[in-house]
């Protein structure tokens, strides 16, 4: 008896995979990527941040020892002539920070609080507004009597020359009251005020200490924000005003204070260019 074989299964007999089993598979990788990407966003080491903020200032102000995420982290902050120096120096205790997604004045952005018991004002945010080819920081509103910041002046010298040849001493305090700067595209308005002041300031040049305290202040609300420098008191007599335009300009002069001509000689030949008793500073 002959057995007849059994005919094979055609291929087009098979049953089709169900389309919805394979959008399933695709949104099922999909989430899984994103979350992937979620997770990397959420947990980037701190560690990325200094090196990015290395990188943009060549070198010269660096995030060390960084600890944490981008997110919440801590760092000690060493300011540096450049790549490859050994001159640097360091603020008196490590900065931390916390940065988080924000709506900042009717869009996304982000509000970056900073912490530093010695130095930091607790509690006031920096915002920024990010937008297409537009970004838009606001600063917090201190005034001068309690500054946002308050830093040592002397960590200046970690920038190498001409800091570290003053070698100052003294404080550095910054404060604002309504300052936002935007920019979009290469256009960039500012509005409100920014102040900058170094308190009690000496310098190993000079036979005289303090020298005195100023005040540069930064006024936006024209075509072009103004540079405003000032004496508040001190020896030391420095003024002059600027623009931060397309073209920085600045015009200023330092000047002795009558009877401490020969104390001052040796810092007054380094600051500018000398006109009998004045040195004149010029910048662009």
């Amino acid at each position: 008896m002959v057995r007849r074989p059994r005919p094979l299964l055609a291929a087009s007999a098979m049953p089709p995979a169900p389309a919805a089993g394979r959008r399933s598979f695709r949104w099922a990788a999909a989430g899984t990527l994103l979350g992937l990407l979620s997770a990397l966003v959420l947990c980037a080491p701190a560690a990325w941040l200094a090196s990015a903020l290395a990188s943009a200032t060549n070198q010269r102000l660096l995030l060390a020892d960084a600890r944490g995420s981008v997110w919440n982290g801590s760092a000690r902050v060493i300011l540096s002539p450049g790549a490859g120096s050994r001159d640097a120096s360091e603020l008196p205790e490590r900065l931390g920070w916390a940065l988080r997604p924000a709506w900042v004045d009717g869009g996304l952005g982000v509000r970056l609080t900073l912490a530093q018991s010695c130095c930091v004002k607790p509690a006031s945010p920096v915002t920024a507004r990010l937008g297409m080819d537009r970004l838009s920081v606001r600063l917090p509103d201190a005034t001068p009597e309690q500054p946002w910041i308050r830093w040592p002046a002397g960590w200046l010298s970690g920038l190498g020359t001409p800091w570290n040849t003053v070698a100052p001493e003294g404080l550095i305090a910054i404060s604002a009251q309504g300052f936002v700067l935007d920019g979009q595209g290469k256009t960039v308005r500012v509005t409100g005020v920014a102040q900058l002041e170094l308190r009690d300031l000496s310098s190993r040049l000079a036979q005289v200490a303090p020298l005195g305290s100023y005040r540069l202040n930064l006024v936006g609300g024209g075509a072009e924000p103004q540079l405003i420098l000032m004496t508040q008191q001190g020896p030391l007599q420095l003024s002059g005003q600027g623009s931060l335009g397309a073209r920085p300009q600045f015009r200023g002069e330092a000047s002795p204070a009558p009877g401490s001509e020969a104390a001052l000689a040796n810092l007054l030949n380094i600051i500018g260019r000398r006109e009998g008793a004045r040195s004149i500073i010029s910048v662009g």
